[in-house]
């Protein structure tokens, strides 16, 4: 017999179940074996993030910062969000069903956003000073809410979060009132704590009418200070709100928006778009490097198509492909390929690279009194709209160069305050990009944000999609697969303990349609089950340890 008559002949076997009660094969049939699971390093990432964020509150091991008062771009801030959208993109792309995986382990990253330690940095960031407003002439009054007026840096993230939150899990958690509250209670300073309070709401209200007090170019993140690449994420939390509250919001604030930065102009003359404007000088910024550019470029999901089309001609120059990696290069060495490129078109880009360093090499490279994390956010970027091949070729290039390590069952990549090596590999590593950054570029998928942008997922939807309960990140246990998939009619999951060590899970399969089913575990027939009613659930105790432990649920229909 033919491998196409036996897969018939199976199939035959899994129809006529539903009418003679157990004749599921007992084998799984290979139509069901081709189970897409997590890789070891998606795995560790979220692994990671669940150690980070489990820690008890006050405990920021791993995520310590370049700057002591959280101002910069490592700041925790910029961590917790990116482990959301990468926590997000894992779910939405690669595991829908998975919900006791993310849930908990989301609203366990929003807690710890809305600790002091992230936020307090804004009392005296609100002070402004000279780097951000050279026309200051004393500083202004402070406030300390993290919400009322300007700090997108902060705002836009969180609202974000909260809006994936909402969408992910059809949960109004952060729409109820005192859903998002900050305490202001330094131990020794004022006449007492001060406590300001928002929803998801309000929130996204105090965000749209600082836009509308800056003429539609965005809010500020640091005082007088509007960041093309911060000002994406509030955009498009405003639309994943929108399609759950079937309201308008992100289109009206969008147009507004776009109109305001033609006006100005969001790509600079060196062929980057901008980092920043100036509200005050009416001034936009030039990019400093690739990074802020290569940031907004990543998450402008509301312009894909354009930021595709720009992404070679914004990363020639920045990525050198040596072998099977990809290097970012240092700025100076970058400017000069792209205007030895211009005046030197049919040269070999090999012999450009080489001149470009040797023109260079006399020059001393100058960087910020703080790094900004290039690496993490170009390889969000990459991740997002470049060709798969630069995506891989900086992973690789982290896998050799960035040090990763393994603790706990979690994969990280540790700092290192080093920029460059001496032949111009990049090797510096800030937390951003150690615990997040790479993190996002492994577990998303091409057009990640765009997809969501585009299709963000419904209360109907959410409410009727089969999922998983009953596992979480505290057993031990890492969720490798879990999908419903609507056309074959069956759930896959997988499962595997990350210390090697034997453990008992009990799954539960809610929301699956009425059908008889056939549970498979590593291929072999379990047992059968009838669900005969909406809301009835499938139960299992699993015995599971360091290998892959599989599960397929196959549904036939009552006739």
């Amino acid at each position: 017999m033919s491998q196409t008559q036996t897969k018939s002949v199976a199939d035959a076997q899994i129809t006529l179940s539903g009418r003679t009660n157990g004749l599921f094969p007992p084998q799984l049939p290979p139509a069901y074996t081709n189970l897409t699971k997590l890789t070891r390093e998606q795995a560790g990432h979220i692994r990671h993030i669940h150690n980070i964020v489990s820690q008890i509150d006050g405990e920021w091991r791993f995520m310590g910062t370049q700057e002591p008062g959280q101002e910069w771009l490592d700041g925790y801030r910029y961590q917790l969000a990116t482990m959301a959208y990468a926590i997000a993109a894992a779910q939405y792309h690669r595991m829908p069903a998975a919900r006791s995986v993310f849930k908990p382990l989301m609203g366990r990253i929003i807690h710890k956003m809305l600790r002091r330690e992230v936020w307090g940095y804004w009392f005296l960031t609100s002070h402004s000073g000279s780097l951000v407003d050279p026309d200051l002439r004393e500083l202004r009054k402070p406030w300390a809410d993290p919400i009322c007026r300007e700090n997108i840096m902060y705002s836009g993230h969180l609202l974000l979060m909260t809006a994936l939150y909402a969408m992910l899990f059809d949960d109004d958690k952060y729409e109820q009132p005192d859903s998002l509250v900050f305490n202001w209670n330094p131990v020794y300073w004022g006449f007492g704590p001060e406590r300001y309070s928002y929803n998801r709401a309000t929130l996204q209200e105090a965000i749209i009418k600082e836009m509308e007090a800056n003429g539609w170019i965005g809010v500020c993140c640091e005082p007088n200070m509007v960041f093309l690449a911060c000002n994406q994420f509030p955009l498009t939390a405003m639309r994943i709100n929108d399609v759950r509250n079937n309201t308008q919001v992100a289109q009206e604030v969008l147009e507004k928006y776009k109109s305001a930065w033609q006006k100005k102009g969001m790509m600079g003359k060196d062929g980057l778009l901008r980092d920043a404007y100036r509200i005050k000088q009416d001034s936009p910024v030039d990019a400093l490097d690739i990074g802020f550019p290569a940031w907004a470029a990543a998450h402008m999901a509301w312009n894909v198509e354009q930021m595709e089309d720009l992404y070679n001609s914004m990363a020639h120059g920045y990525l050198s492909k040596i072998g099977d990696r990809v290097n970012i290069n240092p700025d100076k060495v970058a400017r000069a390929i792209r205007k030895l490129s211009a005046e030197n078109p049919t040269t070999d880009a090999a012999e450009i690279h080489a001149k470009a360093r040797a023109l260079t090499a006399k020059e001393a490279h100058t960087y910020p009194s703080f790094m900004h994390p290039v690496f993490g956010w170009v390889i969000e970027w990459a991740a997002e709209i470049g060709p798969s091949e630069d995506l891989n070729g900086l992973l690789k290039h982290a896998d050799q160069f960035l040090g990763p390590k393994w603790l706990d069952g979690g994969l990280y990549y540790p700092r290192h305050d080093i920029q460059y090596d001496e032949n111009d590999n990049h090797v510096y590593v800030e937390p951003f990009t150690g615990n997040a950054g790479i993190a996002y570029a492994r577990l998303t998928v091409k057009r990640g944000q765009a997809t969501m942008w585009d299709k963000p997922w419904t209360r109907e939807q959410v409410g009727t999609m089969p999922w998983i309960d009953g596992v979480s990140l505290d057993s031990g246990v890492d969720t490798l697969s879990g999908v419903w998939d609507e056309g074959k009619g069956a759930m896959f999951a997988s499962f595997r303990t990350w210390h090697g060590e034997p453990a008992r899970i009990n799954p539960v399969f809610n929301m699956l349609p009425i059908g008889h089913y056939g549970i498979y575990i590593n291929g072999n027939l379990n047992r059968e089950n009838v669900i005969r009613a909406s809301g009835e659930s499938i139960s299992i105790s699993l015995d599971v340890n360091g290998s892959d432990t599989d599960v397929v649920i196959v549904r036939q229909s009552i006739n």
